[in-house]
């Protein structure tokens, strides 16, 4: 572990839990080189609803594992009354906004960012460097927080990435641009030159002469652009050109020794620039040469998922080897994989359970052993279970899932509740079906019967094997004897209780529920839209169990399935690129 220490915050740590409390809790000032974040900014969720007041309670952005709303609710009204007590140009500037925009879902969603940014720039080094990774939905407002927040003439560029090749949005010009934000600390800041290879029609135009070794070059005039007195001197039987050389004596006759002048049919001096010892073409602010693939190793399915190459170019470019860089919207993890695999520390920070998982398998897949890092803000006792339930019930019913390392959770939308919440898949024997588990999580403070009762319907209806019933406290009686009276499963590993209740109290002191094996899914399962119909005369290979349902990751109407990375190995195919993970 490193042991290196970035405030009480240690380098190589996930933090998982809301990033302004981290921050103000965990990040001294002045720590980050390199701060690059990638907020939720509502574009997936509400284009044509973001100025609207909300017309429901919608969930707020840390309630589900991908939600990209933003609403104004109790954490809006908050951040607004702590920019006001901050003061300065920022406070002024988010008051007037909201004066034009009122209490909608942007104006919250800006209130919340300006609050934050006031703690990114207070841990941000002197000489580090914040990209704020946007869409044109907010870029325009974000653009003046940041000017605000870190002085207009702290902004160095607006960086244009075009994610995609074609998009058919109807009525408009289509959307494949991003904007990112890039502003600094001072003027004293970390900044490398990015190079990326030549066009073969640059090439062919401006490489145009070859050695007789075949060493393309181009050649560029020695005589000087401007006026050089001490410059003027005959060379070869050649006069001195009007300005004087380019070079001085010494340095023309090294050049000509080593081969590195070339001389006209006119009679003209040409310094020899060889393609070979050039770095490329320097990265302009138009990033139009990375772009993510929709299948291959690297997609995981993650919605917001960015490329590895954008990632590495920013740290390459705002950072040296053993910097910190910090991402507090760390998602998926490509910043954290990008700063490992360039020698840099790391920081990430996420307020979804799933987020961490998959980047938990991420960096086990990419580094194996070689990523030493730390997990913090998991709940590690009951009293820390309960603390999470009571701030966030829906992560809480994704932490539970997690426990027992499910192959796919839910995500119900409002009022669809089925009570399913995770799914976990066993083999069941040759020639059988894999063996199907539910669970069912309540965060709840009195749990009684009825809610077991109604988790065993839903086993029944979903001609489910098994079923765990997940909740804080200790069983009652009650519900201890209703689950009893759903019976036993019989599977190829014997009689198992087929409602069986979890009391997370229980499950911190070493009382555990009987599970089957579980393994991971075969790719073959997943990667089945459909269960196909068996050819005539067709006989079932015994030796291939088959899933009892279509498991792909599909979004429902209702529901969607998230994989669990560490669980479920599986490519996606293009026809996959937008699903969860």
């Amino acid at each position: 572990m490193v042991e290196q220490r970035w405030g009480s915050a240690m380098a190589n740590t996930l933090y998982f839990g809301d990033n302004l409390d981290i921050l103000r809790e965990r990040v001294k000032d002045e720590v980050a080189d390199l701060i690059y974040l990638d907020p939720p900014f509502n574009s997936r969720a509400q284009y044509n609803l973001i100025f609207d007041r909300p017309t429901d309670d919608a969930v707020s952005a840390q309630a589900g594992a991908f939600r990209d709303t933003w609403t104004w609710g109790e954490d809006a009204e908050w951040s607004f009354d702590e920019m006001m007590r901050i003061g300065g140009a920022s406070a002024r500037l988010v008051d007037a906004l909201r004066s034009a925009l009122g209490e909608s879902d942007m104006m919250a969603y800006l209130v919340m960012m300006a609050v934050r940014m006031q703690e990114l720039r207070r841990v941000l080094k002197p000489t580090g460097s914040l990209y704020l990774h946007c869409d044109p939905t907010a870029s325009h407002y974000l653009k003046v927080l940041l000017d605000a927040t870190f002085g207009a003439d702290k902004f160095l560029n607006e960086i244009v990435w075009q994610r995609t090749g074609a998009h058919n949005d109807a009525k408009r010009f289509g959307r494949v641009t991003d904007s990112i934000l890039l502003f600094t600390k001072s003027a004293n800041y970390t900044f490398y030159p990015q190079y990326v290879d030549y066009d073969p029609e640059y090439i062919e135009e401006r490489y145009r002469y070859r050695d007789p070794d075949g060493r393309r070059f181009w050649a560029n005039t020695a005589t000087s652009p401007n006026p050089r007195p001490n410059m003027m001197y005959e060379w070869k039987g050649c006069p001195s050109p009007p300005n004087g050389w380019r070079f001085e004596r010494a340095t023309m006759e090294r050049m000509d020794q080593e081969g590195r002048l070339y001389y006209s049919k006119s009679g003209m001096v040409y310094a020899k620039n060889y393609l070979d010892e050039q770095k490329g073409r320097p990265v302009q602010n138009l990033w139009n040469d990375i772009v993510m693939s929709k299948s291959g190793a690297e997609r995981l399915g993650y919605p917001t998922q960015k490329p590895l190459a954008l990632l590495k170019r920013i740290v390459l470019a705002s950072s040296d080897k053993g910097d910190l860089v910090l991402d507090p919207f760390c998602g998926c993890g490509t910043t954290i994989e990008a700063a490992q695999h360039e020698g840099r520390q790391w920081i990430g920070i996420d307020v979804a359970v799933h987020a961490i998982k998959v980047i938990e398998a991420r960096l086990s897949d990419r580094f194996d052993a070689a990523a030493d890092y730390r997990v913090e803000g998991m709940p590690r006792d009951f009293a820390s279970a309960v603390r999470l339930a009571e701030k966030d019930k829906y992560q809480f019913q994704w932490w539970a899932n997690y426990l027992f390392n499910p192959h796919a959770l839910r995500e119900q939308k409002r009022g669809a509740d089925r009570g399913i919440d995770g799914e976990l898949f066993f083999p069941n024997g040759p020639g059988r079906t894999w063996g199907r588990m539910l669970t069912s999580v309540k965060g709840g403070e009195n749990i009684g019967p009825a809610p077991v009762r109604e988790f065993a319907r839903v086993l029944d209806r979903e001609k489910a094997d098994l079923g765990l019933f997940i909740f804080l406290h200790k069983p009652t009686r009650a519900m201890v004897t209703e689950a009893s009276s759903v019976g036993f499963a019989r599977t190829i590993h014997g009689q198992i209780p087929r409602l069986q209740l979890v009391s997370i109290e229980e499950w911190f002191k070493g009382k555990l529920p009987a599970l089957p094996p579980l393994e991971h899914l075969p790719s073959a399962a997943l990667s089945a839209t459909r269960r196909r119909p068996k050819a005539p005369g067709q006989r079932p290979d015994p030796k291939q169990p088959q899933l009892p349902l279509v498991f792909t990751g599909a979004k429902s109407k209702d529901v969607t399935r998230h994989f669990n990375p560490s669980m479920v190995k599986v490519q996606l195919t293009q026809s996959q690129e937008s699903l969860a993970v």
